[in-house]
C-alpha cells in the first residue's frame, strides 16, 4: 500500500536558500486578481459566488445573480487595483499577478497597467470557480483553456500557476500541461522543492494562507489593518531571525483588490510595506525570479533509491539482509503503508523497526539466532556475510591476538549458555575494548533484559546498514 502526501519535506536540515545578495528572507507580493471571473450566471454558472466577499454568511443564488456580492467584486477592479498599483509601482515593488483567465480577458485597462510595470502575470485558472467536484477530463480542458486565453491577453503563455480552489488533481495536471516553470497550489513549506510526478520533477513554490488577506473575511481573521500588519510583521521577523541564524526562508502575501484594496485594510499593508523596506537583506522578489533562482541554484538531483517505489523483489535485494539473514522484515515492511516519509534512512528504518517490534517473541529471537558470534567460528571460516564482515573488520575483531580470541570464544560460550542467543552489538559504534567490556558487564543482566538489549543492538544495526545503502 502506498501513501502519496509527504510530510516529510526537507526534514531538520532544509537547504541554504542563497538568496541574491546575502538575503535572509524572500518576500513575494502576490496580487489575485479574480474580478470578473468569479462564479456568475452571465458566466454561464450556475449560481452566484459567495467566497471571499464581506457579506456574512453568503451562499451561492442558484441560477440567480447576486448584485451585492457582483458590485464587491467590481469594487476591487474600478479602485481597489488602483489603489494597490500605485503603492507597488510608487515604491519600484515587483509583484506577481496570478489572474484568472476570463478576468484578465474583461480587464484590459488593468491588464496594461501590469504589463507597463513589468509585473509577473502567471495563470489563476481560467475562471474563479471550484475544482473539487470536477471530473478530471473537464478540469484539463479548462487548464489548457485558461493558458490559450491568457496567452491571447499577454502575449506569452503563463510559467507560474496557482488555481488556488482545487481538486486533488490539480497539481498533477499542471504538471503534466508542462509549461509552467513552478506550480503554487501547495501550502506545505517556508523553501521551494522538487515534486516528482510521472518520473519528472515539477518544481513548486509553496504558498500561504497565514499571511493572505483572504483572513479578513473568515470567522478567526483580521479584524482591521492593524491585526493584519501585526501577523505580517511578526511572520516577517521570525522568518527574518531564522534566515539571520543561517536558514533563509520566503514569505508570501497574498493579496486581492476587493479585500485589501479597501482602505482601512490597506492601511495595514502600507505599514508593512514601510517596514519591509527599513530593512536590510531583504529580497522583493516576483515568484518567477524565486523559481529560475531555485532552478540554477538547487538543481534537480534524483535520488538514487526510492524506497517506496521499488517493486518487492527489488526491495528486498536491497534491504532484505538489514536484519540479518530475515528478509520476512523487509517483505513485511513492503507491504505496509509505504509513502515519502520512508524514503529517508529515518523513515525506512523506523518502518523496519515497527515490523520487528510486531513480530512475536519466537521470530525476534530467530533474527537474534541468526547473527554470528563475534570473532566466533564463521569469521575465522570466512563465513560472515558482507555486512557482518565489514563489521566486525570495523572495530579489529578481525585482527586479534590469540589471547584476545581464546577471551572472545569463552565469552560467546558463556553468553550463549546463559541466553540461547548469541552477544549482539553495534560493532561499528564501539572499539574494541568496549566491546569487550560491554561483553563482560551483559553477563549479569537477567534474560529478560537482555533479549531487550539484544533486540535494541539489532535495530542500530539495522539503521546503520539502511544508511550505508542509501547514503
Amino acid at each position: 500500500m502506498r501513501y502519496p502526501r509527504n510530510l516529510q519535506g526537507y526534514g531538520p536540515n532544509p537547504p541554504h536558500a542563497q538568496w541574491p545578495g546575502g538575503a535572509n528572507i524572500a518576500v513575494q507580493f502576490v496580487l489575485n486578481y479574480e474580478e470578473g471571473g468569479e462564479n456568475c450566471v452571465l458566466h454561464g454558472d450556475a449560481a452566484s459566488e459567495a467566497f471571499l466577499v464581506d457579506v456574512i454568511g453568503a451562499a451561492p443564488w442558484q441560477g440567480k445573480r447576486h448584485w451585492n456580492v457582483e458590485s464587491m467584486y467590481e469594487y476591487g477592479a474600478r479602485a481597489g487595483f488602483w489603489r494597490l498599483h500605485r503603492l507597488f509601482t510608487g515604491h519600484n515593488l515587483p509583484v506577481t499577478v496570478y489572474g484568472v483567465a476570463t478576468a484578465l480577458q474583461r480587464s484590459p485597462e488593468q491588464v496594461k497597467a501590469m504589463l507597463d510595470a513589468d509585473w509577473e502575470i502567471a495563470s489563476h485558472g481560467l475562471k474563479w470557480i471550484d475544482y473539487r467536484d470536477h471530473d478530471i477530463e473537464h478540469e484539463r480542458e479548462d487548464l489548457h483553456a485558461a493558458v490559450k486565453l491568457h496567452t491571447e491577453m499577454i502575449g506569452t503563455r503563463p510559467t507560474g500557476w496557482y488555481c488556488g480552489r482545487t481538486s486533488v488533481n490539480t497539481v498533477d495536471l499542471a504538471s503534466e500541461e508542462g509549461g509552467f516553470t513552478y506550480v503554487s497550489d501547495t501550502y506545505d513549506d517556508d523553501l521551494p522543492y522538487y515534486r516528482e510526478h510521472m518520473g519528472s520533477p515539477q518544481l513548486i513554490i509553496p504558498y500561504s494562507l497565514a499571511t493572505n488577506d483572504m483572513r479578513f473575511t473568515t470567522a478567526s481573521g483580521f479584524a482591521n489593518g492593524e491585526e493584519y500588519f501585526q501577523m505580517l510583521k511578526d511572520s516577517f521577523d521570525v522568518l527574518y531571525a531564522e534566515g539571520e541564524a543561517g536558514s533563509p526562508k520566503m514569505m508570501s502575501l497574498g493579496l486581492h483588490c476587493r479585500l485589501v484594496g479597501m482602505p482601512g485594510r490597506f492601511a495595514g499593508l502600507q505599514r508593512f510595506v514601510d517596514y519591509v523596506m527599513s530593512k536590510d537583506k531583504v529580497w522583493i522578489a516576483k515568484r518567477i525570479d524565486i523559481a529560475e533562482h531555485w532552478l540554477r541554484t538547487h538543481p534537480y538531483r534524483k535520488p538514487a533509491i526510492v524506497p517506496s517505489g521499488l517493486a518487492l523483489d527489488d526491495f528486498t535485494q536491497l534491504f532484505g539482509n538489514v536484519f540479518e539473514h530475515s528478509e520476512w522484515v523487509a517483505e513485511r515492511a513492503h507491504k505496509r503503508e509505504m509513502g515519502p516519509v520512508h524514503d529517508t534512512p529515518v523513515g525506512l528504518h523506523a518502518l523496519m523497526c515497527q515490523v520487528f517490534r510486531a513480530a512475536s517473541e519466537q521470530e525476534r529471537l530467530g533474527v537474534l539466532n541468526a547473527h554470528p558470534d563475534l570473532a566466533g567460528k564463521l569469521a575465522a571460516a570466512k563465513r560472515l556475510t558482507a555486512e557482518s564482515e565489514s563489521e566486525q573488520a570495523s572495530a579489529g575483531l578481525d585482527a586479534l591476538t590469540d589471547a584476545e580470541r581464546e577471551r572472545f570464544g569463552l565469552l560467546n560460550r558463556q553468553y550463549v549458555e546463559k541466553f540461547g542467543f548469541p552477544f549482539i552489538i553495534a560493532v561499528r559504534d564501539n572499539t574494541k575494548a568496549q566491546i569487550m567490556a560491554a561483553f563482560e558487564k551483559r553477563l549479569g543482566n537477567t534474560r529478560e533484559q537482555e533479549f531487550a538489549t539484544a533486540c535494541r543492538q539489532v535495530e542500530r544495526i539495522a539503521e546503520l546498514r539502511i544508511r550505508s545503502i542509501m547514503e
